[in-house]
Protein backbone atom coordinates (compact mmCIF):
# COMPACT_ATOMS: atom_id res chain seq x y z
CA UNK A 1 0.00 0.00 0.00
CA UNK A 2 1.27 3.55 -0.69
CA UNK A 3 2.02 6.02 2.08
CA UNK A 4 -1.08 7.89 3.15
CA UNK A 5 -3.24 4.77 3.12
CA UNK A 6 -5.74 4.05 5.90
CA UNK A 7 -5.39 0.71 7.69
CA UNK A 8 -7.70 -0.91 10.25
CA UNK A 9 -6.93 -3.12 13.22
CA UNK A 10 -8.90 -6.20 14.18
CA UNK A 11 -10.59 -4.03 16.82
CA UNK A 12 -11.84 -1.67 14.15
CA UNK A 13 -9.46 1.22 14.92
CA UNK A 14 -8.26 3.12 11.86
CA UNK A 15 -4.83 4.68 11.28
CA UNK A 16 -3.22 6.65 8.49
CA UNK A 17 0.06 4.96 7.56
CA UNK A 18 3.17 6.98 6.69
CA UNK A 19 6.88 6.30 6.82
CA UNK A 20 8.17 8.11 9.95
CA UNK A 21 9.77 11.50 9.45
CA UNK A 22 13.11 12.21 11.12
CA UNK A 23 11.31 14.02 13.96
CA UNK A 24 9.06 11.01 14.52
CA UNK A 25 12.04 8.69 14.64
CA UNK A 26 14.24 10.64 17.07
CA UNK A 27 11.37 11.30 19.50
CA UNK A 28 10.60 7.60 19.85
CA UNK A 29 14.00 5.91 19.48
CA UNK A 30 15.71 4.34 22.53
CA UNK A 31 17.64 6.95 24.50
CA UNK A 32 20.14 6.99 27.32
CA UNK A 33 20.76 10.72 27.29
CA UNK A 34 18.35 13.57 26.59
CA UNK A 35 18.04 14.00 22.84
CA UNK A 36 18.55 17.19 20.85
CA UNK A 37 14.96 18.02 19.89
CA UNK A 38 14.06 18.38 16.20
CA UNK A 39 13.60 22.16 16.49
CA UNK A 40 17.13 22.57 17.82
CA UNK A 41 18.67 20.02 15.42
CA UNK A 42 17.13 21.92 12.50
CA UNK A 43 18.55 25.21 13.81
CA UNK A 44 21.98 23.67 14.38
CA UNK A 45 22.12 22.38 10.81
CA UNK A 46 21.08 25.81 9.52
CA UNK A 47 23.03 28.10 11.87
CA UNK A 48 26.23 26.03 11.60
CA UNK A 49 25.72 25.80 7.82
CA UNK A 50 26.16 22.03 7.53
CA UNK A 51 26.40 21.55 3.76
CA UNK A 52 26.88 18.53 1.46
CA UNK A 53 30.54 17.57 1.64
CA UNK A 54 31.19 19.25 5.02
CA UNK A 55 33.68 17.68 7.41
CA UNK A 56 32.01 17.79 10.82
CA UNK A 57 33.47 17.07 14.25
CA UNK A 58 30.76 16.29 16.82
CA UNK A 59 31.40 15.81 20.53
CA UNK A 60 28.73 14.61 22.93
CA UNK A 61 26.78 12.09 20.86
CA UNK A 62 24.19 11.16 23.49
CA UNK A 63 21.53 9.02 21.82
CA UNK A 64 22.52 9.97 18.26
CA UNK A 65 19.61 12.26 17.38
CA UNK A 66 21.79 15.18 16.27
CA UNK A 67 24.26 12.79 14.62
CA UNK A 68 21.53 11.62 12.23
CA UNK A 69 20.74 15.22 11.23
CA UNK A 70 24.43 16.00 10.69
CA UNK A 71 24.94 12.90 8.54
CA UNK A 72 21.91 13.72 6.41
CA UNK A 73 23.08 17.31 5.89
CA UNK A 74 26.73 16.45 5.17
CA UNK A 75 25.66 13.75 2.72
CA UNK A 76 27.71 10.89 1.27
CA UNK A 77 30.44 13.28 0.11
CA UNK A 78 30.92 14.69 3.63
CA UNK A 79 31.97 13.04 6.86
CA UNK A 80 30.97 13.18 10.51
CA UNK A 81 33.48 12.22 13.18
CA UNK A 82 31.82 11.82 16.58
CA UNK A 83 33.39 11.63 20.03
CA UNK A 84 31.49 10.36 23.07
CA UNK A 85 33.06 9.87 26.50
CA UNK A 86 30.53 7.26 27.73
CA UNK A 87 30.64 3.84 26.09
CA UNK A 88 26.99 3.05 26.93
CA UNK A 89 25.83 6.23 25.21
CA UNK A 90 28.06 5.45 22.23
CA UNK A 91 26.62 1.94 21.91
CA UNK A 92 23.05 3.25 22.02
CA UNK A 93 23.83 6.02 19.51
CA UNK A 94 25.46 3.55 17.12
CA UNK A 95 22.38 1.32 17.31
CA UNK A 96 20.00 4.24 16.64
CA UNK A 97 22.04 5.64 13.76
CA UNK A 98 22.50 2.23 12.11
CA UNK A 99 18.79 1.50 12.47
CA UNK A 100 17.80 4.83 10.90
CA UNK A 101 20.06 4.44 7.88
CA UNK A 102 19.39 0.65 7.76
CA UNK A 103 23.17 0.06 7.87
CA UNK A 104 26.31 1.63 9.33
CA UNK A 105 26.96 4.92 7.45
CA UNK A 106 30.30 4.78 5.63
CA UNK A 107 30.92 8.49 6.23
CA UNK A 108 30.57 8.23 10.02
CA UNK A 109 33.19 7.36 12.61
CA UNK A 110 32.60 7.15 16.37
CA UNK A 111 35.30 7.25 19.03
CA UNK A 112 34.81 6.64 22.76
CA UNK A 113 36.87 9.02 24.89
CA UNK A 114 37.37 12.66 25.85
CA UNK A 115 37.54 15.23 23.07
CA UNK A 116 40.57 16.88 24.67
CA UNK A 117 42.52 13.61 24.27
CA UNK A 118 42.06 13.56 20.49
CA UNK A 119 44.60 14.95 18.01
CA UNK A 120 43.33 17.21 15.21
CA UNK A 121 44.95 19.86 13.05
CA UNK A 122 42.71 21.97 10.77
CA UNK A 123 40.83 18.90 9.55
CA UNK A 124 37.23 20.04 9.95
CA UNK A 125 34.85 22.62 8.53
CA UNK A 126 32.49 22.54 11.52
CA UNK A 127 32.77 21.67 15.22
CA UNK A 128 29.50 20.92 17.06
CA UNK A 129 29.61 20.46 20.84
CA UNK A 130 26.77 19.10 22.97
CA UNK A 131 28.32 18.63 26.41
CA UNK A 132 28.32 19.96 29.96
CA UNK A 133 31.48 22.09 29.69
CA UNK A 134 32.12 23.12 26.07
CA UNK A 135 34.31 26.02 27.24
CA UNK A 136 36.91 23.41 28.18
CA UNK A 137 37.11 22.37 24.53
CA UNK A 138 37.61 25.76 22.86
CA UNK A 139 41.34 25.13 22.35
CA UNK A 140 40.89 21.72 20.71
CA UNK A 141 38.09 23.17 18.58
CA UNK A 142 40.40 25.95 17.38
CA UNK A 143 43.06 23.41 16.44
CA UNK A 144 40.55 21.17 14.67
CA UNK A 145 38.86 23.90 12.61
CA UNK A 146 40.09 25.32 9.32
CA UNK A 147 40.13 29.13 9.01
CA UNK A 148 36.54 30.29 8.51
CA UNK A 149 35.17 27.11 10.07
CA UNK A 150 32.15 27.27 12.38
CA UNK A 151 32.16 26.51 16.09
CA UNK A 152 28.73 25.82 17.60
CA UNK A 153 27.86 24.68 21.11
CA UNK A 154 24.47 23.56 22.39
CA UNK A 155 24.01 24.28 26.12
CA UNK A 156 21.08 24.19 28.50
CA UNK A 157 21.77 26.96 31.03
CA UNK A 158 22.77 30.63 31.06
CA UNK A 159 25.84 29.87 33.17
CA UNK A 160 27.08 27.43 30.52
CA UNK A 161 26.31 30.00 27.85
CA UNK A 162 28.25 32.72 29.64
CA UNK A 163 31.27 30.50 30.33
CA UNK A 164 31.45 29.36 26.71
CA UNK A 165 31.10 32.90 25.34
CA UNK A 166 33.87 34.20 27.60
CA UNK A 167 36.16 31.29 26.70
CA UNK A 168 35.71 32.04 22.99
CA UNK A 169 36.49 35.73 23.54
CA UNK A 170 39.57 35.02 25.68
CA UNK A 171 40.93 32.43 23.25
CA UNK A 172 41.58 35.05 20.57
CA UNK A 173 41.15 32.72 17.59
CA UNK A 174 37.38 33.16 17.19
CA UNK A 175 35.06 35.95 16.14
CA UNK A 176 32.64 37.58 18.57
CA UNK A 177 30.20 34.76 19.52
CA UNK A 178 26.50 35.00 18.77
CA UNK A 179 23.83 33.29 20.87
CA UNK A 180 20.18 32.38 20.40
CA UNK A 181 17.38 30.09 21.49
CA UNK A 182 14.43 28.74 19.54
CA UNK A 183 10.84 28.48 20.74
CA UNK A 184 8.14 26.72 18.73
CA UNK A 185 4.45 27.51 19.26
CA UNK A 186 1.77 25.57 17.46
CA UNK A 187 -1.57 27.04 16.38
CA UNK A 188 -5.11 25.75 16.62
CA UNK A 189 -7.30 26.35 13.54
CA UNK A 190 -10.92 25.24 13.37
CA UNK A 191 -12.95 27.42 11.03
CA UNK A 192 -12.70 30.99 12.29
CA UNK A 193 -11.32 29.83 15.65
CA UNK A 194 -7.63 30.46 15.00
CA UNK A 195 -5.49 30.90 18.10
CA UNK A 196 -2.17 29.79 19.60
CA UNK A 197 -2.14 26.37 21.23
CA UNK A 198 -2.08 26.49 25.01
CA UNK A 199 0.98 24.23 25.12
CA UNK A 200 4.26 24.95 23.37
CA UNK A 201 7.83 23.72 23.15
CA UNK A 202 9.58 26.47 25.05
CA UNK A 203 13.19 26.60 26.19
CA UNK A 204 15.28 23.50 25.52
CA UNK A 205 18.73 24.98 25.01
CA UNK A 206 20.92 27.80 23.74
CA UNK A 207 23.04 27.84 20.59
CA UNK A 208 26.32 29.75 20.68
CA UNK A 209 28.20 30.16 17.42
CA UNK A 210 31.51 31.64 16.29
CA UNK A 211 33.92 31.51 13.33
CA UNK A 212 37.59 30.48 13.30
CA UNK A 213 39.94 33.34 12.47
CA UNK A 214 42.93 32.90 10.17
CA UNK A 215 46.16 31.98 12.01
CA UNK A 216 47.92 35.01 13.44
CA UNK A 217 45.07 37.41 12.65
CA UNK A 218 43.81 39.51 15.55
CA UNK A 219 40.08 39.57 16.23
CA UNK A 220 38.48 42.95 15.56
CA UNK A 221 37.58 44.86 18.73
CA UNK A 222 33.92 45.15 19.67
CA UNK A 223 32.32 48.42 18.60
CA UNK A 224 29.69 48.48 21.33
CA UNK A 225 30.33 49.26 24.97
CA UNK A 226 29.40 46.56 27.51
CA UNK A 227 26.53 47.27 29.87
CA UNK A 228 27.49 48.83 33.21
CA UNK A 229 28.34 46.08 35.68
CA UNK A 230 28.47 43.34 33.02
CA UNK A 231 31.88 42.22 34.25
CA UNK A 232 31.46 42.83 37.96
CA UNK A 233 32.15 45.83 40.19
CA UNK A 234 35.49 47.58 39.86
CA UNK A 235 37.66 47.71 42.99
CA UNK A 236 38.99 51.19 42.05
Amino acid sequence: MPEGSVVSTTAGLKFTAFKPLLADYVLTMPRGATIVYPKDAAMIVGVADIYPGARVLEAGVGSGALTISLLRAAGPSGKVHSVERRSDFADNARSNVDAYFESAPENWSLVVGDLQDQAFESEFDRVILDMLAPWECVDIAARALRPGGVFLAYVATTTQLSATAEALKEDGRFTEPESSETMVRGWHHEGLAVRPQQRMIGHTGFLIQSRRMAPGVEVLARRRRPAKGAYGVSED
